[in-house]
This record gives structure tokens, sequence and C-alpha cells, in this order.
């Protein structure tokens, strides 16, 4: 299979660069994997297609305002640096612009020096790792100077940066956000809780990787990215009831597809506790072993993800779909409209 098999046409007028205020009104895209029809809705609408002993799985992963702005001690270059993983205690991986300014024992100051950085090792790509130095709670400074670092393809300022959150996020360390989830209010899970539908909740961290192409013809080349996954015994549990019970296993977003393929494809199609790094890479002729239905945003042409819906639904139904979505003018990509394969 090539990536361009994976292409569609998209204006540039369609990408969203602002989220919808109300999250719950964007529009919904319901596909049928089976038969290829599609139906228009709204994302409220979603609680009709939701039935009991179905199990609806949320990935709570929070998003690190992790994108920092500060400059260097001795020159005063403004540099940018942006937090992608914990090594352990103060040491992060971090992606740095422009990264050749950056030595071992370089300092970059941020807030006045409310924190500062100290390069302690150079990697490829621009990665370098540093040790952060404050007093304090790491946190709650990286809150008061960090901002969200947004997807490329997003050029408006954020002006309320929790709504890049979804409302129920709680494990921090993400690089974005599942995007998928972003659609939910508490109002609208409450209404789906009374339907005595499961809400499950498993936590992937999403990587920088999440945004990077793929840059081979042929997809079976491609390495993905890892990242950190882990779900709960109690969850294990529900999961393999709701299969018992002969119910759906509804994944919101393509991230909490990835653990629930990861756990389910090891185990036979059953859910254990675990946690672990993932490079689980999807594409058609994968075989799904957890994910019966999946609400999902509209996926960049060419990416890993369009790739992931493709596998589930069929790739010419998707890009089917995508075209109908372009003519209808959807909102596309993370600020976007959602998609509901069942």
């Amino acid at each position: 299979m090539k990536v361009d098999d994976f292409d569609y046409n998209l204006p540039e007028k369609l990408i969203a660069q602002s989220p919808l205020l109300k999250r719950d009104e964007a529009r919904l895209m319901v596909l049928d994997k089976k038969t290829g029809t599609i139906e228009h809705k709204k994302f409220y609408d979603i609680i009709d297609y939701l039935n009991e002993n179905d199990c609806l799985v949320l990935n709570d992963t929070k998003v690190l305002p992790a994108r920092l702005i500060g400059e260097k001690e001795d020159t005063h270059a403004v540099i940018e640096v942006l937090l992608l993983k914990n090594i352990n205690d103060n040491i992060w991986q971090c992606l740095t612009k422009p990264a050749r300014r950056i030595k071992i024992g370089t300092i970059v100051s941020f807030g006045n020096g409310l924190l500062k950085a100290k390069c302690i090792k150079i990697e490829d790509d621009g990665l370098r790792q540093f040790e952060f130095i404050y007093e304090g709670i790491f946190y709650e400074i990286l809150d008061k100077l960090g901002t969200m670092p947004l997807p490329p393809y997003i050029h408006e300022k954020l002006e309320d940066q929790s709504m890049y959150q979804t409302i129920y996020a709680k494990e921090i360390g993400s690089a974005a956000a599942p995007t998928a989830g972003l659609h939910f209010t508490e109002e609208l899970l409450e209404k789906i809780a009374k339907k005595k539908v499961n809400i499950c909740y498993v936590t992937l961290h999403v990587g920088l990787g999440t945004f990077r192409p793929v840059n081979v013809q042929n997809i079976e080349d491609h390495v993905m990215h890892s990242e950190f996954y882990t779900m709960s015994k109690e969850v294990a549990n529900i999961l393999n009831e709701t299969k018992k019970k002969k119910g759906n296993i509804i994944s919101v977003g393509t991230t909490s597809s990835r653990v629930l393929e990861t756990i389910a494809s090891k185990y036979d199609g059953r859910f254990v506790e675990e946690s672990g790094f993932t490079n689980i890479f999807i594409y058609p002729g994968y075989k799904f072993r957890g994910v019966d239905k999946l609400i999902t945003n509209f996926h960049l042409p060419k990416s890993t993800l369009i790739m992931l819906v493709s596998a589930l639904a069929g790739r010419e139904n998707i890009i089917n779909a995508y075209n109908i979505a372009v003519k209808e003018e959807y909102r596309f990509f993370s600020f976007g409209d959602a998609m509901f394969i069942k």
C-alpha cells in the first residue's frame, strides 16, 4: 500500500482555527462501516447511537503547557523550548528552536529567571535534554510561563487554553490533546451514563510524532513513534464484561484505540491491567480485537491516523466520506467536526 492511497484534496479554509464555544454542537458525520452509508448529525446526537451494555472509552491524558519562550543567558538570543518527555526528576527531553544555538552547558532563562534550563545532552533532530532549575512546584511554574503546543496547522492564538483540554483531562503528560474527546460536555456524559452506558478511562500520552509526516512511499516501511499508555484492572474488567454481554466497545479517538488494540492484540481479544510504551501501527489489513466502533475527528491527508480509520471502516469508505465532508464544508483537524464509525 502506498502513502498516496490515503490522500485527499483539502481546501485550507476548512482547517478549523479555533474551537466551538459549545463543544457538543460540532457537526457529526455518521459512517456505517458495513454499507458505507452516511448521515449528517450534531455531536450531541451521539447518544442515539449508544446502548445499554456498551462501553465508551476515553483518554484522560492532560496536555502540558509545554511550549516555553526564553533567552540564552549569555547572548539573550530568543529560544523556543518544547517539553516532550520527562526522563527523570527535573530532566526533560525537549525540542528546541534554533537548536544549533544550544550546546552542552547552555542555560536558557524563562520568566526573568523564574525557570532556567541547562542543556546536558545533545540528541538528533533538534532534540536536547535539559535539567530544569527552579524554586517551588514545577508544574505550577509551567502553568504560569508555558503555553499549549498547538498543532502546526493552527495559526490563531488560543485565548482560552482550557479549550485545548478535554473536560475529563487528568493525567498530565501529553504533547497534544486527544481531540475526539474535546466534543464532550459534562451534561452529555451524564446523559450517556443515565442510558446505562459504561464510561471508562485509559491513558495514552500523545507524543509529537503524531504530527510527523509519513516519509516513506510504502506504508509498511513506516516506523511508528512510541507513546506511554496505561489501563487499570478495573477498566480491563469492565471491558471484558462488555464483550461477554455482547455490548460494543466504542473508542473515543485514535489514541484510546491504540491502547485498546495494543492490549487486545497481545491477549487474544482480552483486556488486562497494563502499562508500557506502544508503537502499534494500524493500517488496512489489521484485524481489530478491541474496538467495535470509533468516535474520531477528520485527519490529515497521508497521515497514520487516516490509515487507522481506514483499517476500521475500509479505505474506499473513508476517502468517499472525506470527499463528502469537503463538499459539505465540515471543519477539519483538531478543532474541527467529528465522525462516528459504527
